[in-house]
């Protein structure tokens, strides 16, 4: 550990992110040297800036990260506590993001929707169904898990979303799961029953106005754009 301390400390001391961060603001640094401000110190004879950009770069960019798993950082090289720092700071900008985006940016386009997701859900590592329901300016008015695990169609019924989206007083509606191995390809199963949605949404007043599969590492398909409807 003295070691990397003392690469760290070879820098002139206004190249250091943490002297820069406060010199010049957090626009001045890298994605990479935020990541390893929050490290702090490097690990296994690696710095902490040479760590932090070996994170960056295995997960795809900041997006990647912002869908890491414990288990995807411990193999990076990182401990539980710079682990558990790096999820705490993703996790804050999640909550204040979502504060923001509903009122800021409508669910105009399914990169709009997708991004949403990715704030308000995060982790991907388990199968995730469910729905945001929207106005007629296509802002969110409310969102619903309808459920978590290996999921059974058969079990989730048009009529519980329609209800909720009724309750909720949506003129539209957007569906989403989560495809946890990465395959984001519809299956057979998915088109049929987004199809049922739909037919059962246009009898009550509620547009079906997407479905989309997320699969991470800002990774997603938007099954009205493949399907061309």
């Amino acid at each position: 550990m003295r070691a990397t301390r003392s690469r760290m400390q070879e820098l002139p001391k206004t190249e250091r992110p943490r002297e820069r961060l406060f010199s010049h603001g957090g626009r001045s640094l890298a994605d990479f040297e935020l990541v390893a401000v929050l490290l702090r110190t490097g690990s296994r004879g690696t710095s902490a800036l040479a760590l932090a950009q070996a994170l960056v770069g295995e997960h795809g960019g900041l997006a990647g990260l912002l869908v890491a798993h414990p288990t995807s950082l411990r193999r990076a090289g990182l401990g539980e506590a710079k682990a558990a720092t790096v999820l705490a700071a993703l996790e804050i900008g999640r909550r204040l993001a979502r504060l923001e985006l509903p009122e800021r940016d409508p669910m105009t386009t399914p990169k709009a929707v997708a991004r949403y997701l990715y704030l308000r859900f995060g982790v991907l590592d388990q199968e995730i169904f469910g729905a945001l329901f929207l106005d007629v300016k296509n802002k969110v008015v409310g969102e619903r898990e309808l459920f978590r695990g290996t999921l059974d169609r058969s079990l989730v019924e048009p009529r519980a979303i329609l209800k909720a989206a009724l309750l909720a007083g949506a003129a539209g509606m957007v569906l989403f799961h989560t495809h946890p191995s990465g395959d984001i390809n519809p299956s057979v199963e998915d088109l049929l029953f987004t199809r049922r949605v739909q037919d059962a949404g246009d009898l009550v007043g509620v547009r079906l106005i997407d479905h989309l599969i997320l699969g991470g590492c800002d990774r997603w398909v938007s099954l009205r754009e493949r399907e061309g409807w």
